[in-house]
């Protein structure tokens, strides 16, 4: 990867609620971007179940824009909530259509790293979970620094944005060290 060129980051929030903390979370990301990166989102909110017949040459087009997105991105970003100790089943649902067929998804060997808002653990367990599902891909896990956003209920206001200033600097470092693993990774020959 040249280090002039601008890394491109895709942001993927695991919930569909309007007010999301986590979506504000995503939010905050693009705000708080070091120099030289850009983050695009992406709503997993249109994707269909995960349905083996569909999938393939006749995958529906929102499948289609999700494999080109994570494709075209040098890093994934991850931000979910935790749902019974572990992501929401449409966080699940996006990540099994991107890693189908397992040797042509664009999740193998991508840059990801994660972050979440929720109850007085954060998200410690769905973000376990997750590391665990991204494995089969062989994605690239950022391990450090760790983002769990705890009682993010007195963190964003009613909007869904973050006002906490601690919490947005844990932000900032995340991306910042996640710019520089990506660089890292995709230098390696």
């Amino acid at each position: 990867m040249d280090d002039t060129r601008a890394i491109r980051i895709l942001g993927i929030s695991g919930s569909l609620r309007r007010s999301s903390h986590n979506t504000g979370l995503l939010r905050a990301a693009q705000e708080l971007l070091p120099d030289g990166v850009t983050l695009t989102t992406f709503d997993i909110g249109q994707l269909p179940h995960y349905n083996a017949d569909l999938d393939g040459e006749s995958a529906p087009e929102s499948v289609r824009a999700l494999k080109r997105a994570i494709a075209e991105a040098d890093g994934l970003l991850f931000v979910t909530p935790e749902y019974n100790y572990s992501v929401p089943g449409v966080l699940k649902n996006a990540i099994d259509w991107a890693s189908r067929t397992a040797k042509d998804s664009p999740l193998n060997g991508k840059p990801v790293a994660m972050m979440g808002a929720g109850g007085t653990m954060g998200t410690v367990r769905a973000q376990a979970h997750l590391r665990q599902i991204l494995l089969f891909n062989g994605t690239m896990q950022l391990a450090k620094p760790e983002v769990y956003i705890q009682r993010s209920w007195e963190k964003f206001d009613p909007d869904g944005n973050l006002t906490d200033e601690a919490s947005r600097k844990l932000v900032r470092q995340l991306l910042e060290q996640f710019a520089r693993w990506i660089r890292q990774v995709h230098q390696t020959p």
